[in-house]
């Protein structure tokens, strides 16, 4: 028995992701969004037959037993932790694209022993038509944030291995434009570029990782990785091989096409990730009559809340590195941070 599904945002992925789920066999029994013309909107329009803009009432919908989260970053947290006290099954923030092939191929050494990681991701903005948290840095805007989060676990997951040290730069080149302007700026970042070092301190993973968000037009994802027999590349949605003394590479996977609709918003590796994640909480669900009840197996390649803290402590240490021009070490938190935290890093840039 599938369990009952609340939503919580009203954006472009919710807009996907609800027909995902109901053609997958989940019944979508309540929304949630930010004002109640939003949640009210969104809910005629995809046939959900309970809206809101009060958080707990989807919380404690008697129906509601899978909570999906794809809100802003900065009001995540409180409504997963709460989901979690109350006995829910979270799905939260963010879903990257399948890579199930590239890690089978490097498990069967296609590449040999991985030395090098390179990783490109080029697209148009990410800031909304109006100011909102996609503007500022302390409330999860940015690429570093929004792409670079799912990059550092892509490549931990696929390398098997922890960034230990991390130099990182990043700029805000757009700071007002059209439809924000006057008094108010733009402080995420659209461009940014680090380097990690993973693994061991000697014999381990390089990577290199560059955002940029100025360029209108098409999307471009490429991740490389780089080993002593060979190398993979995942270009788009397509998976591309080279070994040693080969004169070509091969195309190794190519089935990347699209049967929903077209979604300007949402990039078609992204698409196809989302997708994939719905079929395989479907397979992890309907193998227990028990509705909260799931296994592992389906979804065991999914992050979990512990990979999100270390994916968000490389985060701010790439942030770090990027404020003092130094490579920072990743030190996962065992300790609740300084409530003042984001007060004193917006001091710190204000001074400069």
């Amino acid at each position: 028995m599938l369990p009952g599904v609340g939503v919580f945002g009203t954006g472009s992925t919710a807009r996907v992701l609800v027909p995902m789920l109901k053609a997958e066999g989940f019944e979508v029994h309540a929304l949630w969004g930010r004002s109640e013309e939003e949640a009210c909107s969104l809910a005629k329009e995809l046939s959900i037959p309970f809206h809101t803009s009060r958080s707990d009432d989807v919380l404690l919908h008697q129906d509601v037993d899978l909570v999906c989260i794809y809100i802003p970053p900065s009001m995540t947290r409180q409504i997963a932790v709460k989901a979690l006290g109350i006995g829910k099954n979270v799905v939260s923030e963010k879903a990257a694209t399948a890579v199930d092939s590239f890690q089978m191929l490097l498990m069967e050494g296609y590449v040999g022993e991985v030395q090098v990681c390179d990783v490109r991701v080029y697209g148009p903005s990410l800031l909304d038509q109006s100011y909102g948290w996609t503007c500022e840095d302390l409330m999860g805007g940015g690429g570093l944030h929004t792409v670079g989060s799912a990059i550092i676990d892509l490549l931990s997951y696929l390398t098997g291995t922890r960034a230990q040290r991390v130099h990182g730069l990043l700029r805000t080149f757009v700071q007002q434009n059209d439809t924000i302007r006057g008094i108010r700026r733009v402080t995420s970042d659209d461009f940014c570029f680090f380097q990690m070092l993973m693994g061991p301190c000697t014999g381990g993973v390089c990577c290199t990782v560059t955002l940029n968000f100025n360029m209108p037009g098409s999307f471009l994802h490429e991740v490389m990785v780089v080993g002593s027999t060979g190398r993979l590349v995942a270009r788009g949605t397509e998976l591309y091989g080279q070994r040693n003394g080969s004169k070509r590479e091969e195309l190794l996977l190519g089935d990347g096409s699209w049967a929903g609709p077209d979604v300007k918003d949402i990039p078609l590796p992204h698409l196809l990730g989302l997708g994939a994640m719905v079929k395989a909480l479907r397979q992890s669900f309907q193998e227990h009559e028990e509705r909260r009840l799931w296994a592992r197996g389906p979804v065991a390649m999914a992050p979990t809340f512990e990979d999100g803290l270390y994916v968000q402590t490389v985060v701010e240490a790439v942030k770090r590195s990027s404020f003092s021009g130094e490579w920072e070490c990743v030190e996962i938190m065992n300790k609740e941070p300084d409530p003042n935290h984001n007060i004193c890093e917006a001091q710190k840039r204000n001074k400069n």
